[in-house]
C-alpha cells in the first residue's frame, strides 16, 4: 500500500475503473480478463461518476463498505502506473549515515592538526606571485626564455632552452670527468627540504624533481662561472659562436628570467652542486658571490659595483673562500634574495616609530593608499623651496635631506628590465614573513610620491638623478605608478619615515614658501634679478628724495 498525493489523478482513475467495471458486467465473458494494472482508455476530464473525489463522494455522502473496498483496491492497482510516471515511491529517503559524516569531519580536523604541527611555512622562501600583484602584468613575473625550478618546468614556450641545458650538463661532465649519477645521488636526500622551500604542492614525481634541480642548477652554475671567468665562457669550453653562452641579447633575457621570484631554486642546492664540481667541501656563500657578479648588469644604477668590491669578490672566488662580503653576512635563500642583499649592502637600520605612532598605525589598514602619500611631489616641493640634487654614491636607496632645503637623491638607471626587477623584489618583501626590512618597497613608494607627472621626471632628469632608456618621461611616471599598485605598506615602518618628517616640516613653513616664491618670481634669471635690484635702488632713491624734501618743513634751517 502506498500513498498517492495527486487527488485529481486518483479521482480520474477511480472514475475510469468504475466505468470499466460497469461495461464488463454488461458484456459476455469471452476469455481471461485483462490484468489489473492495464491502463484504461482516457476519458474526458468533465465526465462525472459517483466516485471518490478529494477523498469523499459528492453523490453519496455516506458511502457503503463496497465503495471503501473499491477505493482500497484502486490504490493498490494504481501503484504500477504511478511508478512509471513518477518513479518508484519510497516511504523513507536514503541519507548519508551520521557516523560517516562525523568521521569525515574528524579526519579533516586531524589533517589540519598535522599540518599545523609540521609547520610547513617555516622554510618557505620561493613563492607564487599573488594575483593582486601580477594582474595585468604577467610578463614581469613569468619567464619568457628559460625556466629554473619546478614552477614553470615543462612549459611549451620554454622547451627550446632544454636542449641547451643538456648541452651545459654534458660540457660540465666532460670537463670534470664525473657521472651524472654522482649529482643525482647527492641531491636525492635534500628532496623534502627542497619541497618545503616552495609555496604550495609541487606536482612532480621524486625522480622528476631531482633531475630538474640537477639540470637547472648545473645550467645556472655554468652561466655564473662563465660570467666571472677571466676569459669568459671560452674558458669553460664553449664556442665563441655559441647561441646562448656567447650572445649578449640572449644573456640579458636569461638574466631577467633568472631573477624572478617564481623562477628560483634554493641556494643550498647550488652550493652542493658547485662543491661536487670542484671536488671540495661544501661552503655556503661561494655561489652567492658568483650570482652577484652574474646579475651585476641588472643593477638599477649606472655605477653598478665599485671596483674594490668586485675585486674582493673575485679574489674570494678564485683564491680564498674565507673572505666575507657584506651582503652574504647571512645565508641567502636564493638568487633573488642574494641580489637584493647586494643592493642593500650596509643599509641603515629602520628607526622604530614612537609608541603612539606605532599604536595608531596598527589601528589603520596598512593597504590604504592615503597612508602611502608621505611626501609631496617634486613640483609641490619646489613651491616650498625644496630642491633635489644628485648624491654621489652607488647606493641608489641612500637618500638624505639637508636643513637648507636640499633633498639629496642618488642616481638611478631605468631600463627595460627595471620594472620586472623591482616588482619581483617587492613581491618577495610582501610574501616573505622573515624579511628584516622593506627597503625596496619604501624606496619605490617614496619615488612614486615624488613623481606624479612627466614634468617631475624631466626635472629629476635635468638634475641627473634619473637616467632612463625608455621612450619618454611619461613612461617613467607610469612605471613608478604601476610598481606601487596593490602594495601593502605602512610608512611608519619605512627607513625613510624620519626623513619624510623633516621634509614635511620644512614644506609646512610659510617663511620657506614665501622665500621660494620670491626667488622663483624675481631671481629665476639674471634679467629678473637686475630688474629687482634696479627697482630696490629706485625705491631707496625715491624715499631719500622724499625725506629730504619733507625734512625742511619740520626742521627749518637756521639762519
Amino acid at each position: 500500500m502506498v500513498a498517492v498525493f495527486n487527488k485529481d489523478l486518483l479521482s480520474w482513475y477511480l472514475i475510469t475503473l468504475k466505468l470499466r467495471e460497469t461495461v464488463d458486467q454488461n458484456l459476455p465473458k469471452s476469455g481471461p480478463s485483462s490484468p489489473s494494472h492495464t491502463i484504461p482508455a482516457p476519458l474526458s476530464q468533465n465526465a462525472t461518476h459517483p466516485a471518490l473525489t478529494n477523498g469523499e463522494s459528492h453523490d453519496n455522502p455516506n458511502p457503503d463498505s463496497n465503495s471503501n473496498q473499491d477505493a482500497k483496491q484502486t490504490l493498490v492497482e494504481i501503484e504500477p502506473v504511478t511508478s512509471i510516471i513518477h518513479g518508484p515511491i519510497s516511504q523513507t529517503t536514503s541519507t548519508e549515515p551520521h557516523d560517516s559524516w562525523t568521521t569525515s569531519i574528524q579526519h579533516r580536523l586531524h589533517e589540519a592538526r598535522e599540518t599545523e604541527t609540521k609547520n610547513p611555512w617555516a622554510k618557505l622562501s620561493i613563492y607564487r606571485i599573488p594575483e593582486t600583484l601580477r594582474e595585468g602584468d604577467e610578463k614581469s613575473f613569468v619567464p619568457q626564455m628559460v625556466s629554473i625550478g619546478p614552477f614553470h618546468h615543462g612549459k611549451e614556450k620554454l622547451r627550446e632552452m632544454e636542449q641547451h641545458k643538456w648541452r651545459a650538463m654534458q660540457r660540465m661532465l666532460h670537463r670534470t670527468g664525473h657521472e651524472i649519477d654522482r649529482y643525482i645521488t647527492a641531491i636525492r636526500p635534500l628532496e623534502e627540504r627542497v619541497r618545503s622551500c616552495y609555496e604550495g604542492h609541487i606536482p612532480m614525481q621524486s625522480h622528476e624533481l631531482i633531475l630538474c634541480l640537477v639540470l637547472d642548477g648545473t645550467f645556472a652554475l655554468e652561466l655564473f662561472r662563465g660570467a666571472t671567468s677571466r676569459n669568459g665562457f671560452t674558458e669553460l669550453g664553449y664556442s665563441c659562436h655559441d647561441p646562448v653562452f656567447a650572445t649578449r641579447c640572449a644573456m640579458h633575457s636569461i638574466q631577467r628570467d633568472m631573477i624572478m621570484l617564481e623562477n628560483q631554486i634554493p641556494l643550498f642546492i647550488l652550493d652542493r652542486l658547485f662543491a661536487i664540481q670542484l671536488d671540495q667541501k661544501e661552503h655556503a656563500g661561494r655561489v652567492a658571490r658568483l650570482a652577484i657578479c652574474f646579475f651585476d648588469p641588472l643593477m638599477p644604477t649606472d655605477e653598478p659595483l665599485k671596483r674594490r668590491d668586485r675585486a674582493r669578490m673575485e679574489s674570494s672566488i678564485h683564491k680564498s673562500i674565507n673572505a666575507m662580503f657584506d651582503p652574504l653576512s647571512e645565508a641567502g635563500s636564493h638568487c633573488l634574495d642574494v641580489f637584493r642583499r647586494s643592493l642593500l649592502r650596509n643599509g641603515p637600520k629602520p628607526v622604530p616609530p614612537r609608541v603612539w605612532l606605532r599604536r595608531w598605525s596598527r589601528n589603520r589598514p596598512v593597504a590604504d593608499k592615503r597612508r602611502q602619500q608621505f611626501i609631496h611631489c617634486v613640483s609641490e616641493l619646489q613651491d616650498a623651496g625644496i630642491t633635489c640634487r644628485r648624491k654621489i654614491t652607488d647606493k641608489f636607496w641612500d637618500i638624505s635631506f639637508e636643513s637648507r632645503g636640499v633633498l639629496r637623491i642618488p642616481r638611478i638607471l631605468i631600463h627595460d628590465g627595471t620594472k620586472s626587477l623591482f616588482l619581483n623584489m617587492i613581491a618577495f618583501e610582501q610574501c616573505h614573513p622573515d624579511m628584516a626590512n622593506n627597503m625596496i618597497t619604501s624606496y619605490v613608494i617614496f619615488m612614486d610620491n615624488l613623481i606624479n607627472t612627466e614634468e617631475d621626471v624631466r626635472y629629476l632628469h635635468d638634475q641627473e638623478i634619473i637616467e632612463h632608456w625608455l621612450g619618454d618621461d611619461s613612461e617613467v611616471a607610469e612605471l613608478f605608478s604601476r610598481l606601487c599598485q596593490e602594495v601593502v605598506f605602512d610608512f611608519n615602518d619605512s627607513y625613510l619615515s624620519h626623513l619624510s618628517d623633516h621634509v614635511n616640516r620644512y614644506y609646512s613653513s610659510r617663511w620657506n614658501a614665501w622665500k621660494a616664491s620670491l626667488i622663483k618670481n624675481y631671481f629665476n634669471n639674471p634679467w629678473a634679478f637686475i630688474s629687482f635690484i634696479a627697482g630696490v635702488i629706485l625705491l631707496l632713491l625715491t624715499f631719500g628724495q622724499t625725506f629730504y624734501t619733507v625734512l625742511p618743513y619740520y626742521v627749518p634751517p637756521k639762519n
